[in-house]
């Protein structure tokens, strides 16, 4: 059950505002990224990115699409898959998150741009899609198994959201047309209406946030039904299954998340608003537990998610080969989502740690440096080198082995692109008793706890690269408050220094200071950030006998392309290599190396011997070569890749 609870009716620029939950989320105007990693990121994702999703969206017809249907000619020229109005509506939303962060104007007009051309094809009761309900056309929900008409009105809700906590007062209209559509939504779906559910879960949160924002209960009440409805078999049976699109067992009922990784953790995402907002506990704590045996039992070490490309989907408990990881990016977004409602529900840090870990070994990892190619799939083991793809047509999704600057199904830029964008948001919570920091970025947070006194507070580090984070306070007060600092689950020796003490041991978990702190007030949290040599679960059978390496939030990963620069390795081929030992692992200078044995297997015409396994390796070379980041992995080139290591 929820404890702590913290009432709000505050409208903060963040993606989600709970009516009440363990933790308040502070939203763009309150938390600001001021440098590192994730501020480059976004300065990235701002200049280039949005520019670069705009262009093929309009290269290949989707905005288009919207155009011809107000025109009456879209069933004769329209472009793309039937979901890509919801690709354009992430655009949206990536768009108003940018506004709401960087105050630009120049994507502000291109917002409005788009705003007016969408309009123009909504319909006189609401409906919106570009694929359905016109002459020339199939009929309107004929399809609810693939045709994603909610799923689409899910995205364009959240966009609206963003637009409203960022511009409350904008005049571009994109919320009267979500609250339109909405109202359709609850008319033709309500209690009265088609007891039916999409094929594709989205609409259930952005329904949900939809209604927190604009005050309408109406909306958190259609979000319910669609989670009540879910499981009871109102979907056609397919050749995957009904659990492909979780609609095989009751949400309240499950205790994992099955089926495909996106549909399966935005509908997790969307019961537990639901959960919050009808003060359901049993919902909750279902939530919960597939929430902890997801993680337990069906994530990579990643955090991504995904195990099967059939039916881009979770495969069994333990079934997570590197080699054939699905991982999509989306399913990254979705899981950050899922943590953070849960987060914010209950204050536990592993969901924090959960999303550390996704961000910096999933979400980053799909964009190159510069922001305009993409992974859709992120795979832990790369057998043959990529082949660098067309960089004028759109590619299939799953055989890209490259990054891609776009796909026939796009579906995660836009999705990467809109959570860069409001990442600040995921960063600091208040509650009645103080301030908390779930993410470790150069920041300014200028904020005021639940009794309005006003807090102002920097947080200095170069994490993750160093582990000492400084949280400066800039603000004096004369009654106590408690600074609450996550200690990530694999910092054992970390250690938290306050004002006028000695260094003292933090334990993973959560680290407090309670006191009356002045301005200029420093605490101290020392994470030790080295690198690490990991193990398996015995029970995941595809990497029995490896190991792998981490530093800090981030996994490494060997490239053939440094196996290339170690010298004496034949065409670079990472799957020619042992770790002599976990102690060859070291930081020089900043740079992680570790020392590898590199075989010449004799050639054979059978591959299984009754002998000893090793009998016939031939060692041809010693080197020692770097670990990089897995997300900084494909930038230099085609290339070969593992993150989990053969050891000796």
């Amino acid at each position: 059950m929820i404890v702590n609870l913290t009432r709000t009716t505050l409208a903060v620029a963040t993606p989600v505002v709970p009516s009440h939950g363990a933790l308040r989320p502070l939203g763009l105007e309150e938390v600001r990224i001021t440098g590192g990693v994730w501020a480059d990121r976004q300065a990235v994702n701002g200049r280039a990115t949005l520019a670069h999703i705009e262009y093929w969206m309009e290269h290949e017809g989707w905005i288009g699409n919207f155009d011809a249907a107000a025109a009456g000619t879209v069933a004769a020229h329209r472009a793309g898959r039937e979901f890509s109005d919801s690709e354009v509506y992430k655009l949206l939303e990536a768009m108003a998150w940018e506004v709401g962060r960087s105050d630009d104007a120049e994507v502000d007009a291109r917002l409005e741009s788009l705003v007016a051309r969408i309009a123009a094809a909504q319909e006189s009761d609401g409906y919106l899609n570009t694929q359905f309900g016109r002459p020339g056309q199939r009929a309107r929900y004929s399809d609810l198994e693939w045709g994603h008409e909610l799923y689409c009105f899910g995205h364009l809700f959240q966009a609206a959201v963003a637009r409203l906590r960022t511009r409350p007062g904008a005049t571009d209209g994109l919320v009267d047309v979500a609250r339109r559509a909405a109202d359709h939504v609850c008319a033709t779906f309500g209690a009265g209406g088609l007891q039916r559910v999409c094929g594709h879960p989205e609409i259930e949160p952005a329904l949900a946030e939809l209604g927190r924002a604009t005050g309408e209960q109406r909306y958190v009440d259609q979000a319910a039904l669609f989670i009540a409805r879910r499981g009871t078999g109102t979907l056609a049976d397919i050749e995957l299954g009904r659990s492909y699109y979780q609609d095989d067992v009751l949400v309240r009922a499950a205790t994992v998340l099955q089926g495909h990784a996106v549909r399966a953790n935005y509908l997790a995402a969307g019961a537990v608003d639901v959960a919050i907002e009808t003060d359901d506990g049993e919902l909750l704590a279902a939530l919960t537990t597939q929430w902890e045996n997801t993680v337990a039992h069906r994530t990579y070490i990643t955090g991504g998610q995904g195990a099967h490309h059939s039916g881009e989907s979770f495969g069994d408990d333990w079934e997570l080969p590197p080699d054939r990881a699905y991982s999509e990016t989306c399913a990254g977004v979705g899981s950050v989502m899922f943590s953070w409602r849960l987060l914010l529900a209950q204050g536990l840090p592993r969901y924090a740690d959960l999303i550390e870990r996704t961000l910096y070994n999933v979400v980053a990892t799909s964009p190159s440096h510069e922001g305009t190619a993409f992974f859709y799939t992120n795979t832990l083991h790369q057998r043959r080198p990529g082949t660098a793809p067309a960089t004028d047509v759109a590619v299939p999704r799953a055989t890209s082995s490259l990054r891609a600057p776009w796909f026939a199904v796009s579906c995660c830029p836009p999705n990467v692109a809109r959570l860069f964008a409001s990442l600040g948001a995921y960063v600091a919570t208040v509650d009645d008793a103080g301030l908390q920091i779930h993410q470790y970025v150069p920041a300014q947070i200028r904020t005021h706890l639940t009794d309005s006194r006003a807090l102002d507070v920097d947080v200095e580090t170069d994490y993750p690269h160093d582990g000492r984070i400084r949280i400066v306070v800039r603000t004096s007060h004369d009654e106590p408050w408690t600074l609450s600092l996550r200690v990530p689950a694999w910092a054992t020796g970390a250690t938290l220094t306050t004002p006028g003490e000695s260094p003292a041991p933090a334990v993973p978990g959560t680290t407090r200071v309670t006191r009356a702190f002045k301005a200029g007030d420093v605490v101290e949290l020392q994470l030790p950030v080295g690198p690490r040599v990991v193990v398996p679960d015995a029970r995941i059978d595809a990497v029995r006998g490896c190991v792998a390496v981490e530093r800090g939030p981030e996994v490494l990963c060997l490239e053939s392309v440094d196996l290339a620069e170690a010298g004496a390795v034949r065409d670079a081929d990472v799957g020619h290599v042992r770790l002599t030992s976990r102690d060859s692992v070291r930081e020089v200078d900043g740079q992680v190396v570790a020392r590898f044995e590199v075989d010449a297997p004799a050639a054979a015409a059978w591959p299984y011997e009754d002998v000893d396994p090793d009998g016939d390796r031939r060692t041809t070379a010693v080197v020692e070569t770097p670990l990089i980041a897995y997300h900084d992995w494909a930038n230099r080139g085609p290339s070969t890749m593992r993150v989990w290591l053969p050891s000796t």
